[in-house]
């Protein structure tokens, strides 16, 4: 449990084994290609090596090909997997199967064409409907839309606001001209659809003088014969278009089966994408590739044989500790620690050189989820869940991680459950009422209850994050004892270790022993571990004001960091009580109506929404614990996470 050491990698191959190489480092996955730096971008070797050049745009159109096919087909005919349904399986070589992608390509390249015709279709039908929608107020005028004149008049179709006096509109053309008429066609609530009719030479007046009162002139553009018998023809085209659509429909659902293909092919076009990525980072001569990257030092032996078997040259040497930055992040867990990994690349990963905190931090994060749930009904549904989707789904990587800490989360909620006395809180005690069972029955013996032992609970949450923060800081401690700064680590560390201790010596007295030996004996070790404090803040400052300024920022920081610190345990006690007594109160109100149909009813829903409250609000107020109280005492993050090149899919799982 660990950061796993890197080494530096430099490889020469001939360029006629590239492809080969490549396949056989992506079946690793242990080596990360980076781009080229040092001795393979300095400007003497510049005339001799170029950039090497790869299918990557190709590869990438196939993938958006295979994708946007994939999501035709899912609109169309919507892909039935179930909630806990495994991935299938698929082996390296198939992913790698050139041919294969080619036709799953061509056939994605069909589904294509049969989506851009619905999509046409889809948008003459909209436009049909838009020109109905257009035509239908002029459905009673026997009229065909091209007119526009007669020998002697124009004839002009337009709109007017419903709302204006078509008296007024007509007696202001009748000043213009005493022959301009007027004529409704139909009208809504907001228009009047009209037929203006006038002299050739007025109708340029009779428009002007109409303007005010809203006249807007229409045309129906390239639109031959009534409105009427345009609406007829668009009915008929409208119907050939829903025929054309359900056969195209059809035509793509009858493509359904081939689904599964089609996920293989996007996570074969994605591995080739991965090859193509770390094949553009190589150098090349007209015979040979020049490769630099990263690799886990306990995977040399194993490379070693492979690049043997290509007769490269190779070398590998251990990263500078000024390359520390640069240096990819891999951490080796076991089952148990791995299952805060998703908790640590959620905050940030450490960094090199410094401490892989899952080891450090499990035993916490489980025990202080389990107290602020603590609860063997909520417990049991953590661990049947987390097992029920392990055995279905199969999960791998982050998904694994997440199953596994709800399972070990779950077995702590139940065992602290046991302590506590809860099941779905007093659940069995009301269903023992409504039963008529004797007073008492249902009630589960406990070794403390958030009810009854609210104070002490939250004196045990403040000592056990006084256990939590003095552990972060003995990791501090020794991270700095190793690096060789003793100074640091006694004068920060070790002050608060002594005032510690004399503060826990004088409570020790205070409460219990009640000895002036102990009392004095308290008061020195306080006042030498408050010296040591103040003596380790005025470290580095110069000047008598900047020593004044130290004493005052150390005594501040000191007394409300931690104090602040540790009172944020409470927040263990404040979760156990709010869900115990969240959980009591749906029980009391499902047991008011003394009927037990009704009480089942009243817990489903109630524990429902506790559960998730729970669930939810218990991860987040222990992450917090986690990344800010425990991680400052000791943790360096900004890692880079290690990305080798390997077969990372999306729809299949890799088997060897």
């Amino acid at each position: 449990m660990a950061i796993v050491k890197m080494k530096k990698l430099r490889l020469l191959a001939t360029r006629d084994r590239k492809e080969a190489l490549l396949k056989d480092l992506l079946r690793c996955g242990c080596v990360e290609i980076s781009e080229p730096k040092g001795e393979l971008s300095g400007e003497e070797l510049a005339p001799y090596l170029q950039r090497e050049n790869s299918r990557l745009a190709a590869w990438r159109t196939q993938y958006n090909t295979i994708q946007n096919a994939l999501g035709i087909l899912n609109k169309v005919v919507p892909a039935s997997k179930g909630l806990l349904q495994a991935k299938p399986q698929a082996e390296t070589d198939v992913l790698l199967d050139e041919a294969m992608l080619r036709g799953q390509t061509e056939i994605a390249g069909e589904l294509i064409a049969l989506g851009e015709k619905q999509r046409r279709l889809n948008a003459e039908e909209s436009r049909l409907r838009s020109t109905m929608e257009a035509l239908r107020p002029w459905s009673a005028l026997d009229l065909p839309l091209e007119t526009t004149e007669t020998e002697r008049c124009s004839v002009l179709l337009g709109t007017m606001p419903a709302r204006t006096a078509l008296s007024d509109a007509a007696g202001a053309m009748e000043s213009i001209s005493e022959e301009a008429e007027l004529l409704v066609v139909s009208e809504d609530k907001s228009q009047r659809y009209l037929v203006l009719v006038c002299m050739k030479e007025d109708l340029h007046k009779v428009q002007e003088v109409l303007r005010p009162f809203g006249f807007s002139a229409l045309s129906f553009g390239n639109l031959k014969g009534t409105s009427a018998e345009n609406l007829a023809e668009a009915e008929s085209r409208l119907k050939n278009l829903a025929e054309e659509k359900a056969s195209c429909e059809v035509s793509i659902a009858a493509m359904a089966d081939r689904r599964s293909s089609l996920e293989l092919a996007a996570d074969a076009a994605e591995t080739w994408i991965a090859e193509a990525e770390a094949e553009d980072k190589l150098c090349r001569t007209e015979s040979v590739i020049a490769l630099q990257g990263w690799m886990p030092a306990e995977k040399e032996t194993e490379l070693a044989e492979l690049f043997e078997r290509y007769d490269c040259a190779w070398e590998t040497e251990d990263p500078d500790p000024s390359e520390y930055p640069e240096v990819p992040v891999q951490l080796k867990n076991n089952k148990l620690t791995d299952a805060l990994n998703m908790v640590t690349t959620m905050y940030s990963l450490p960094a090199y050189d410094g401490v892989d905190p899952n080891p450090l931090m499990a035993p916490f994060f489980i025990l202080f989820y389990g107290l602020m749930m603590a609860d063997m009904g909520y417990g049991l549904l953590m661990i049947a869940a987390a097992i029920v989707a392990m055995l279905k789904i199969k999960p791998k990587a982050g998904t694994l991680s997440f199953c596994r800490l709800l399972l070990y989360g779950g077995i702590s909620t139940f065992v602290m459950g046991a302590l506590t006395g809860g099941f779905f809180g007093n659940a069995l005690e009301v269903i023992g009422t409504l039963l008529g069972k004797p007073e008492g029955w249902g009630v589960l013996p406990y070794l403390f209850s958030p009810i009854v032992h609210s104070q002490q609970i939250l004196y045990g949450a403040m000592g056990l994050g006084l256990i939590h923060l003095n552990t972060g800081m003995v990791i501090s401690a020794v991270r700095k004892v190793k690096a060789g700064d003793w100074a640091s680590a006694l004068w920060e560390e070790g002050s608060l270790w002594v005032t510690l201790i004399g503060g826990l010596l004088f409570a020790l007295d205070l409460l219990l022993v009640h000895s002036d030996a102990l009392h004095k004996a308290a008061l020195g070790v306080l006042a030498v571990g408050i010296l040591m404090i103040l003596w380790g803040g005025m470290r580095g400052a110069s000047g008598f004001f900047g020593k004044l300024l130290s004493i005052f920022t150390t005594v501040y920081n000191t007394a409300t960091g931690w104090f602040g610190d540790i009172l944020s345990y409470s927040r263990i006690m404040a979760l156990m009580l709010a869900g115990s007594v969240i959980a009591m109160v749906f029980n009391t109100i499902g047991g008011i109506f003394n009927n037990l149909i009704v009480f089942i009813l009243v817990f489903l829903i109630g524990h429902a929404l506790n559960f998730a409250l729970n669930l939810l609000g218990c991860y987040v107020h222990d992450l917090r614990l986690q990344c800010l109280e425990y991680f400052g005492k000791f943790y360096k993050d900004g890692g880079r996470p290690f990305e080798p090149l390997a077969v990372k899919t999306k729809y299949y799982d890799i088997v060897e």
